[in-house]
């Protein structure tokens, strides 16, 4: 496999989370009813959808084409997400919870992109990556304040 197709396959991985997430975020936007919290999931949707259009612009420059939908499991955490809601006495709690887990796992997935050894990533798309994984990391660190405020 080439090297262009390699770093665009990864790219298209972090793509399909990223769908995955911004649908999470939407999801949960639309069970809780704090206003903060829903502010705060309503923009890290909208931001969802600029990294998914980012990473898009990404994949098409190594002559590749994007994906255009999100993955099975990120269907079934939605599904798992609208489940708990129905027997979660907390939706807002339940709701970070879930948000959490997903952002630790798409962290996890820009961390080994950028971490990897087998390839030296273009300083645009090492540059972008780490952009968006800090932007993630920071998300995190607020959805778990907004946790422990309604905990």
């Amino acid at each position: 496999m080439k090297y262009t197709e390699k770093i665009s396959n990864k790219l298209n991985d972090l793509l399909i989370l990223t769908y995955d997430a911004k649908r999470g975020y939407k999801l949960a936007a639309e069970k809780v009813d704090n206003p903060a919290i829903k502010k705060f999931l309503e923009d890290k949707a909208n931001q969802r959808h600029n990294f998914g259009h980012e990473l898009k612009s990404e994949i098409v420059e190594y002559g590749n084409l994007p994906e255009d939908s999100g993955s099975i499991k990120g269907d079934f955490h939605r599904a798992w997400m609208k489940f708990v809601t129905t027997i979660s006495s907390s939706e807002s709690e339940r709701m970070l919870e879930e948000v959490n887990r997903g952002e630790k796992k798409i962290l996890n997935s820009y961390n080994d992109i950028l971490n990897n050894k087998e390839w030296i990533l273009p300083n645009t798309t090492r540059d972008l990556l780490s952009k968006q994984r800090d932007a993630i990391k920071s998300a995190l660190e607020t959805s778990k304040m907004y946790e422990e405020v309604v905990s």
